[in-house]
């Protein structure tokens, strides 16, 4: 019996039929749904312009307020859909490395 799906996004387009797919097998299940987005770091070039820290700490909130309203929007679908939901965000390469080498069987330290 299946008791965790994980649904990795990009929030794009292109993965939409792959959220429905997990929405569709974790309430055949009765499975828990964790739907993962990991943000790229943001990258800002600017030619010989300069970027105050202040901006770059706007620019990396916004990404992330963005990233997050994309993640609560698919958990509501889920919901909405009878699954029990959760979502993750997880900043770069280091925290996704640290994500993936977690055991499966301790889901409460995700």
């Amino acid at each position: 019996m299946i008791r965790r799906i994980l649904h990795a996004t990009d929030f794009s387009p292109a993965s939409q039929a792959a959220f429905k797919k997990a929405v569709e097998l974790a309430k055949q299940n009765r499975a828990e749904l964790v739907v993962l987005h990991v943000m790229s770091p943001v990258v800002y070039t600017t030619g010989e312009g300069y970027m105050s820290p202040k901006m770059y700490d706007e620019l990396a909130a916004s990404t992330r307020a963005w990233a997050n309203g994309q993640l609560d929007r698919r958990l509501r679908k889920a919901k909405a859909a009878g699954v029990r939901a959760r979502g993750l965000l997880l900043e770069g390469l280091a925290q996704s490395r640290s994500f993936a080498r977690r055991r499966p069987s301790a889901p409460t330290s995700w």
